[in-house]
């Protein structure tokens, strides 16, 4: 018999319950302690300090339940404390937390190569190797690349965000929080234009017209024989949970392999049955030189990697690549078991479900609301779902009413993140194993919220 989403148990409730003082006095009193001791750069958006989660709910210290909406920005696909996650991280620490694969050696970094081998998109020969983290995955992507090719230049993409360290800020396309006074940044990264179907100034434009576009701005600007790499997220996160015209990355990606250069495929945030595919790439049947990937990765441990063609990652000599912590044991342990999970739940197809129960509802806002309401765009693939909040009438963006929505969830238990390059968008990132009943939960604070502020 197949096991489904349906069939997962919860420890917690999995109900929504704020109290009246909220955020309450525990989480209130940890909040003066951060203040003395954690740097104010480091901000969250929640007031509350969490001391359990299960499922689609987050539970505070004074004993509140959020529904999670976030999922850690897309980590915890499988659940916060999956069973099968805690088993394989508990097991694993009673052996031993760490050798470093580059001293001592050991099953599960291989057993984790194999297994990403295995499920990314492509029959060629592959080779993988582990990080810690998504930017470290992007920075050792580019490594490879530009080592392979001998070429220095990399492309990357309006709205693109890339991660936080010197070659990815760069990369990044957002200068507020990400980039701003933390200058000079790596040389040799272009940004070219994104194909951003709601506010392309031409609405006509195709796929393969907005890649052409990005190629003739290539060709004119660098030259492609001067290019190493070309990096994009299939589904831009940060920016605003872009969904790029159908045929924008096949075109890209056709005419980079022609030039040789390296498609690099960000699936940081969109991988691992996010969208409904095990990659995001996958709906157009696009096959990249090299994938990165972290977040829901190991269901909440630290880890990242990249998979890529064997003729580049091998060209790398021998030394080049790797880290102190780079697939730490534990967390390798608990990516198998995260995998594991994904594939008995059949997570993919449960991520599809996710995306017709809420875009049906998110679409029934906008029709109840009307046209040229503050509603601008609702878009997404499987569980990675956003809608664009803009002024009444135009499509001028509207981050002081996605701010007010997002408090108001708070306020009623429901946790929503935000992002885009203008601050207004709300992103929906659920558990894949949050229940339907749960979901939709959510769903009804979260259009309440967006009627009674609009």
């Amino acid at each position: 018999m197949t096991t489904t989403a349906n069939d997962i148990s919860y420890r917690l409730e999995q109900k929504r319950r704020v109290q009246a003082d909220f955020p309450g006095p525990k989480s209130v009193a940890l909040t003066e302690r951060r203040k003395a001791v954690v740097a104010s750069g480091v901000a969250s958006s929640v007031p509350v300090y969490v001391a359990d989660a299960d499922g689609g709910i987050v539970q505070d210290v004074d004993g509140n339940s959020f529904i999670d909406l976030g999922s850690g920005i897309a980590v915890t696909s499988v659940g916060a404390s999956d069973p099968a996650v805690v088993g394989a991280v508990k097991e694993a620490v009673e052996h031993f937390t760490h050798t470093c694969f580059m001293v001592t050696p050991y099953e599960g970094y291989v057993a984790v190569a194999e297994q990403l081998n295995r499920l990314t998109p492509g029959d060629h020969e592959k080779r993988t190797v582990l990080f810690n983290s998504g930017a470290e995955a992007v920075e050792n992507a580019v490594k490879v690349a530009r080592l392979a090719t001998g070429r220095d230049a990399v492309v990357a993409f309006d709205h693109a965000y890339h991660g936080r360290t010197n070659l990815t800020m760069a990369l990044t396309a957002k200068a507020m929080p990400y980039k701003t006074n933390f200058g000079p940044f790596a040389p040799e990264v272009y940004r070219m234009p994104m194909s951003y179907p709601y506010r392309e100034e031409n609405p006509e434009i195709t796929g393969a017209e907005a890649a052409k576009r990005a190629i003739t701005m290539i060709e004119k600007q660098i030259g492609g024989e001067s290019v190493a790499a070309i990096i994009i997220e299939p589904i831009q996160g940060e920016g605003g949970f872009i969904v790029p015209a159908e045929g924008f990355l096949p075109a890209l990606a056709a005419w980079a392999k022609e030039k040789g250069i390296v498609f690099i495929a960000d699936e940081v945030q969109s991988g691992f049955c996010r969208t409904g595919e095990w990659f995001a790439v996958n709906h157009e049947g696009v096959v990249p030189d090299i994938v990165t990937m972290a977040k829901g990765i190991a269901g909440g441990m630290p880890l990242s990697a990249i998979t890529g063609r064997a003729d580049l990652l091998d060209a790398v000599h021998p030394g080049g690549l790797g880290g102190t912590y780079g697939g730490n044991p534990v967390a390798c342990a608990a990516a198998l078991a995260s995998i594991g999970s994904m594939e008995q739940y059949d997570l993919n197809a449960r991520a599809r479900h996710i995306e017709e129960l809420a875009l049906g509802r998110l679409r029934e806002l906008a029709a109840e609301l009307g046209e040229g309401s503050v509603v601008g765009d609702i878009r997404g693939r499987g569980a990675m779902l956003a809608v664009e909040l803009v002024q009444q009438g135009s499509k001028e963006p509207n981050p002081e009413l996605t701010k007010a929505v997002a408090a108001a969830c708070l306020k009623e238990g429901v946790i929503i993140l935000t992002c885009g390059t203008y601050g207004n968008v709300i992103r929906l990132l659920p558990p894949l194993v949050i229940s339907d009943e749960l979901l939709l939960d959510g769903l009804e604070v979260l259009a309440a919220a967006i009627r009674a502020n609009a």
